[in-house]
């Protein structure tokens, strides 16, 4: 799952960053509303975390905006204003939650999850393919009603197949999606592919040559 974090405070962002990675997310930062903005409308996302006071355009205004462009990913506004004003207003913007700085990091994730939750039109709770079933909130996978364990980046990667299963993955967007972008190697999509294999059967992940990965969820 990706994550964007538009905020202005650099040393938080590096944290939160590091904290959202080690918990299986891939994770995409901006610095300022109009940037962010660009980012969110242009990028596809499962939550955005905003902070509301940014420079060149403010949090409230980034959240309007992606409501008008039907940009309905889920929204968690962070500010240090706690006034239920302040609350109402991000609300009423159009935003799914708010959280006040400062702020414990388990309860931001907290947050998160509890937004992933939220049944959304492109994001059903629970996935299915084939014999294949993964529920994203409960972070569970079944296959032929078996229980599968999964690494948080294994998990990670079968949910983007699933979400995408009418259609062959390529591994460069496979590895920008799920895990940090040009940064990692390719050969890492195709590592975490085997072990997936290796848990699930070759035959719920073939590859499609030329093409990428598709999630079938046949057993083989």
């Amino acid at each position: 799952m990706r994550v964007l974090v538009v905020d202005d405070e650099r040393g938080l962002v590096s944290a939160l960053r590091r904290g959202l990675v080690a918990e299986g997310f891939a994770v995409d930062v901006a610095y300022d509303g109009e940037t962010g903005l660009q980012a969110a409308t242009e990028g596809e996302y499962d939550v955005i975390v905003l902070d509301i006071m940014l420079p060149r355009r403010n949090g409230y205004d980034v959240v309007t905006a992606l409501r008008e462009a039907q940009v309905w990913t889920p929204v968690l506004l962070l500010s240090a204003k706690d006034g239920e004003y302040d609350v109402a207003d991000g609300l009423d913007a159009g935003a799914d939650d708010y959280l006040t700085k400062p702020f414990a990091f388990v309860v931001l994730l907290a947050r998160i999850r509890a937004l992933l939750r939220r049944p959304v039109e492109s994001h059903p709770p629970t996935l299915t393919v084939g014999a294949l079933r993964l529920d994203p909130a409960g972070r569970s996978v079944t296959f032929a009603g078996a229980p599968v364990e999964l690494t948080t980046r294994e998990l990670a990667l079968l949910e983007y197949l699933m979400r995408h299963a009418d259609r062959p993955v390529g591994k460069v967007e496979l590895r920008d999606h799920v895990w940090d972008g040009p940064g990692d190697d390719l050969n890492v999509v195709e590592q975490y592919v085997g072990y997936l294999r290796r848990k699930l059967g070759r035959g719920v992940i073939t590859t499609v040559r030329g093409a990428g990965y598709r999630v079938t969820g046949a057993p083989g």
